[in-house]
C-alpha cells in the first residue's frame, strides 16, 4: 500500500495552487438566461477573452451553434443592471446589441439585422407577438431630456415602428402575454420603491390592432412584492407574491386570488436583473419550480390544483433558473462540487442531461473546499447565516500551531444572496490557505421578507454587525486568526468593508471593489432605477443627510486605520470612480497604508480576463505585504502607498 505523499507546511498565500488568476477568469463562463424554443435549447454565455462580450449560443439536435458572432454582444442596460436581452419564436431570435442598444432579430440561421432607429433608446424583456408581427418590450427612452429616462412599455413591429403601450409608471417589467393574445400582464412601481419592496400586476386586454384596453390592477401595492407572472397553457394568470412574508405562488381565476402552496420558503427573488425565471409549465395542471429554504435551492413538481408540492431530487444546492416545456425542464445551476451548468432534468426520475459547464476541467477534488452552511449569533440576539469555507490544498498545509487568516465576503445587492455554488474565485483563495466566510447578513434575500427588512434604515449597521459577528465566531471556536481577520466586498459590500474598517477595530485589512463610500454622493451620482434606494435603506430624504454623514467612511477616515485597497472600472454608472477616487484620497493624505487600481473600459463588476488577473493578483500581493510575508515567485509587485518596507 503506497502512502499519501506528505503535505508541505507553508505560510497562507504562498501555497502553489492549479487554481491561478488566469484560470479564474478564462476557466468559468459566465452563463445566463436559459430559454426554450421548441425542442431547442438557448442561453448566454460570457467571453472574458473578448473583452466580457456575451454571445447567444442554440443547442439543436445535440450540435451547439454561436449564433451572435463579434461583434455582437447580447447584453441590455435597462434599468443598468439589464437582463432580459434576448428572446426567440419559431426558430427567430430577437436580440439587444450592448454597442449600440439597437434591438437585431436574425432569423434561422441568417445575419443580424437592426430593427430599431434611435441608440438612446433601450429595450428589455422582449416578447414576440407574432399574429401582429411585433415583439412586446420594456423600453427605456434617454431622449426626452429629463434628468433621468423614461420607462415604458411598448410594441416594437417587425419593421421598425414604435408604439407606447402602457406608461405613467416609474419602471415596468415582465410583460406577459396571454397564449391566446387577448391579453397582456405586466409589472410596474413608481419611487421610491425598490421592486422588492412593492410592485403592482395589471392586466389588460389587446384589442385585434394591438392597443390595449380595460387595464385593471390584479395583485400588489405599496407593500406587497410581485415577480414573475406568466400564463398557465390554459390561459390562467399566475404570479409570485411576498403577500405571505416568503414568495410563494399564487393563481388569479375568476377575480380571485388562490395561493397554490403556502410555504416559509422562497419561490422567487428581488427582480435587480430582467428575466428571472423560478418556474415553468408542463401542463395546465403541473408546475415545475425551483424553492429555497435556508439558503439553499431545491426543484420539485406543484399541483395546480392539488397544491402537493413533490420534490425532484437534483446535486444542487443552487437553481438560479429554471425553463418548462411540456417536453423539457432545463436549469441553470450548480452546487459546492458543480460549477454552474446547464442541464436538462427529467421531472419524473431527477435524471439529469448536462448541456454546458462554466468550467471544463475542474482541478482535483483535494484542491476545492467544500463549504459548511453555519447561522450563528449576532448582535441584538439575532442570528446570521453564511457559508464557511476552511482552506484545501493537497500539497501544503499550515505550519503547526498556525491557524489561517480569514477573508469575510459581504456580498453585493444589498438585497442579494451568498450561494454555495463553486466558484474558483473563492477557491483561488482557500487552494493558498485562506479561510473564506460568505456572509448572508440580514438583508439578503432567500430566508424571507422579515429577514429582508433587516436592513431597512440600517445598511452600514446591520450587514457590517453580521460580518464582524462572524469572524469572531469562527476566532472563538479556533478555525481562524484572530489577529488576521481581513474583509473584502463589491458595490454594496464594499460599503460594509469600508464600514467594517472605520467603526470596528476587528480586521486588519480590507479590499473594496467599486464600493460606495459616499452614501450623499451615491445618491447625487445614481442612475434611476436605484435614485431613492437609499430612503428605504438609510433614511427618507427629510432625515437622510445627517444619517448619511454618519455612516459615510468618507467622513470617519481618523477613524480607518486599517491598510486598504481599492479596484474600480472608469465607467462604472452605479458607482462613480469619484466614490473610490475621494477615499483613496483621504487616506494617502492621513498616511494609512492604500493601494489603487483603476481599469479602463470596465464598468460596475468586472468582464474582462485581464482585468480579473490583474485584480485577483493584486489583492493577494496587498494581503501578502500586509502581512509581511515575501511574495511568491511570479506574483507581480504592487505599490501600496504609506506602508513600511
Amino acid at each position: 500500500m503506497t502512502e499519501s505523499p506528505r503535505k508541505q507546511a507553508a505560510a497562507s498565500g504562498t501555497w502553489i495552487s492549479p487554481i491561478s488568476a488566469a484560470v479564474v477568469a478564462a476557466g468559468a463562463v459566465p452563463l445566463s438566461q436559459i430559454a426554450l424554443d421548441g425542442p431547442d435549447v438557448l442561453w448566454l454565455a460570457g467571453r472574458a477573452s473578448e473583452a466580457g462580450r456575451t454571445t447567444l449560443q442554440r443547442l439543436r439536435a445535440g450540435a451547439a451553434a454561436e449564433l451572435t458572432g463579434a461583434p455582437f454582444n447580447v447584453r441590455t442596460r435597462v434599468h443598468e443592471y439589464g437582463g432580459g436581452a434576448y428572446a426567440a419564436d419559431g426558430g427567430t431570435v430577437w436580440f439587444s446589441h450592448f454597442a449600440d442598444n439597437h434591438l437585431y432579430r436574425a432569423e434561422d440561421g441568417g445575419a443580424p439585422v437592426m430593427l430599431t432607429k434611435e441608440a438612446a433608446v433601450r429595450y428589455a424583456d422582449f416578447v414576440p407577438d407574432r399574429a401582429r408581427s411585433r415583439l412586446v418590450a420594456v423600453r427605456e427612452d434617454h431622449l426626452a431630456g429629463e434628468a433621468y429616462p423614461v420607462n415604458t412599455i411598448c410594441a416594437v413591429g417587425f419593421d421598425g415602428s414604435e408604439t407606447v403601450l402602457v406608461d405613467g409608471n416609474d419602471f415596468y417589467a415582465a410583460p406577459r402575454l396571454s397564449p391566446d393574445g387577448r391579453q397582456l400582464a405586466w409589472l410596474c412601481w413608481d419611487h421610491p420603491r425598490m421592486p422588492w419592496q412593492g410592485t403592482e400586476l395589471w392586466v389588460a386586454d389587446v384589442n385585434p390592432d394591438g392597443s390595449l384596453v380595460d387595464g385593471r390592477l390584479i395583485a400588489g401595492g405599496m407593500d406587497e412584492s410581485i415577480c414573475q407572472p406568466e400564463w398557465s397553457p390554459g390561459g390562467l394568470l399566475h404570479f409570485v407574491s411576498d403577500r405571505s412574508g416568503w414568495w410563494n405562488l399564487y393563481r388569479f381565476e375568476a377575480g380571485v386570488v388562490h395561493p397554490l402552496c403556502p410555504r416559509d420558503a422562497e419561490f422567487g427573488g428581488p427582480q435587480w436583473n430582467f428575466g428571472g425565471s423560478m418556474y415553468g409549465f408542463r401542463s395546465d395542471d403541473e408546475i415545475i419550480c425551483t424553492y429555497i429554504e435556508d439558503g439553499i435551492s431545491r426543484l420539485g413538481r406543484l399541483s395546480t390544483r392539488g397544491c402537493a408540492l413533490t420534490p425532484i431530487e437534483t446535486p444542487y444546492q443552487e437553481i438560479k433558473e429554471v425553463r418548462v416545456s411540456p417536453e423539457l425542464v432545463a436549469v441553470l445551476a450548480g452546487s459546492p462540487t458543480i460549477a454552474l451548468e446547464i442541464a436538462l432534468i427529467d421531472p419524473e426520475n431527477g435524471k439529469r442531461t448536462v448541456l454546458v459547464q462554466s468550467i471544463d476541467d475542474l482541478p482535483g477534488e483535494g484542491y476545492l473546499s467544500v463549504p459548511q452552511s453555519i447561522r450563528y449569533p449576532s448582535m441584538k440576539g439575532r442570528t446570521a447565516y453564511a457559508f464557511y469555507y476552511a482552506p484545501a490544498n493537497d500539497d501544503f498545509e499550515l505550519p503547526s500551531g498556525e491557524l489561517p487568516p480569514l477573508i469575510v465576503i459581504g456580498h453585493g445587492g444589498p438585497t442579494s444572496m451568498a450561494a454555495s455554488t463553486l466558484k474558483l474565485a473563492t477557491q483561488f483563495w482557500t487552494s493558498r490557505g485562506f479561510a473564506v466566510l460568505d456572509v448572508n447578513y440580514g438583508g439578503s434575500s432567500g430566508f424571507g421578507r422579515l429577514y429582508r427588512d433587516l436592513l431597512k434604515g440600517q445598511w452600514g449597521v446591520i450587514d457590517v454587525e453580521d460580518c464582524v459577528a462572524g469572524a469572531r465566531h469562527l476566532a472563538a471556536q479556533g478555525l481562524v486568526d484572530a489577529d488576521r481577520l481581513l474583509i473584502r466586498g463589491s458595490s454594496a459590500g464594499g460599503l460594509t468593508t469600508l464600514c467594517a474598517l472605520t467603526f470596528h477595530d476587528v480586521f486588519k485589512a480590507g479590499a473594496s471593489y467599486y464600493g460606495v463610500s459616499d452614501l450623499a454622493g451615491l445618491d447625487a451620482d445614481s442612475h434611476k432605477f436605484e435614485s431613492h434606494y437609499n430612503e428605504y435603506l438609510i433614511a427618507p430624504k427629510a432625515q437622510a443627510q445627517a444619517v448619511y454623514r454618519e455612516r459615510s467612511p468618507i467622513h470617519h477616515t481618523d477613524a480607518l486605520k486599517r491598510p486598504m485597497i481599492f479596484f474600480q472600472g472608469l465607467d462604472d454608472k452605479v458607482v462613480p470612480p469619484q466614490q473610490s477616487e475621494t477615499m483613496v484620497d483621504a487616506l494617502r493624505a492621513r498616511g494609512v497604508p492604500v493601494a489603487y487600481l483603476t481599469l479602463e473600459g470596465e464598468g460596475h463588476g468586472f468582464r474582462k480576463a485581464d482585468s480579473v488577473v490583474r485584480t485577483l493578483e493584486a489583492e493577494l500581493a496587498f494581503y501578502l505585504r500586509v502581512f509581511g510575508i515575501a511574495l511568491p515567485e511570479g506574483l507581480p509587485q504592487l505599490e501600496i502607498e504609506n506602508l513600511a518596507a
